[in-house]
């Protein structure tokens, strides 16, 4: 049966997975012995608490260098994002990217796409349920805020040809994705995770329903990476994997520049775990630092 919550898996992935055309800020240092013994996976979204109380939904950026060369200059950023987010969220992404010597950009659009400020227009299913939660959340929408327009930004994602041929390659289809997420959504529920309806249906109701839903939602990304793993299988998707081998090959190209020395990979959140295991194992890079910033303000 078809349910409220695993639709919310569905908009949940899509905020921070597919990017489709048609604030506060704390630094910690990685603990290098530490992360060497683990070799896990940072954590690229959370919630953020004080005294056990939401205060904010962070999403990480995360640098990284060659291991053995700590003392290089040059720094690949794992940029997360959720795809609506409030408006400061944005504006301090903009002030950030005039730092970088090149920004490598998710969207699924025509190679020499050149968005404008503002993002255009906006069709298709994808980028209109994007929308759709970008009104019922009382958020912006990051084709509108972030400025594209530098000319250090770099489109480094799949043309739509490209991304409908890696589809028939592996026998996908968007409705195969959306059962996927559905499933995901479904399995979740199973093992006891997520909220409940009546949950859902307080928040719907609630005298103040956009911050009663982004506190909700908020919880729900936290499993994100879970509910990834049970998308992408054992062979990846198109989704993910296809689009990251794409980003990354047009890293290779960013990096062979000299001028190159600090570069963003600008992807959504659910994007971030295979990139930094292909960093760690294709480019023998390792984190050195996280930052975190705000892209939701939880405080009601």
């Amino acid at each position: 049966m078809i349910t409220n919550r695993s639709l919310l898996s569905v908009l949940l992935i899509l905020l921070t997975g597919l990017l489709v055309k048609s604030g506060e800020i704390q630094a910690r240092q990685v603990d290098q012995e530490q992360w060497q013994k683990s070799q896990g996976t940072p954590e690229f979204i959370r919630v953020k608490r004080a005294s056990g109380v939401q205060e904010a939904l962070q999403v990480a950026i995360v640098s990284y260098k060659k291991v053995g060369l700590q003392d290089s200059d040059v720094v690949v950023d794992l940029v997360g994002a959720v795809h609506v987010g409030d408006k400061a969220y944005y504006a301090d992404l903009n002030a950030r990217f005039e730092d970088y010597d090149a920004v490598l950009y998710e969207l699924v659009a025509p190679e020499g796409t050149r968005i404008p400020k503002g993002g255009g227009e906006t069709s298709g299913l994808i980028g209109n349920l994007q929308l759709g939660m970008k009104n019922l959340l009382g958020l912006s929408y990051q084709l509108q805020e972030i400025d594209y327009t530098p000319a250090h930004f770099e489109h480094a994602d799949m043309s739509p040809d490209e991304f409908k041929q890696s589809m028939e390659d592996r026998g996908e289809s968007f409705f195969s994705m959306f059962l996927k997420m559905w499933a995901a959504g479904m399995a979740q529920q199973a093992s006891g995770g997520g909220m409940s309806d009546l949950q859902l249906l307080g928040a719907l109701f609630s005298s103040n329903r956009q911050g009663a839903l982004k506190s909700l939602m908020a919880e729900q990304f936290t499993d994100m990476e879970g509910m990834m793993v049970a998308i992408e299988g054992k062979e990846g998707s198109t989704l993910v994997t296809d689009r990251n081998k794409k980003a990354l090959e047009v890293l290779s190209s960013a990096l062979k520049k000299t001028s190159n020395k600090r570069i963003a990979i600008f992807y959504g959140a659910a994007h971030m775990p295979d990139f930094h295991e292909r960093l760690v194992r294709e480019f023998n890079m390792q984190p050195v630092q996280v930052d975190w910033v705000d892209a939701w303000n939880l405080k009601q």
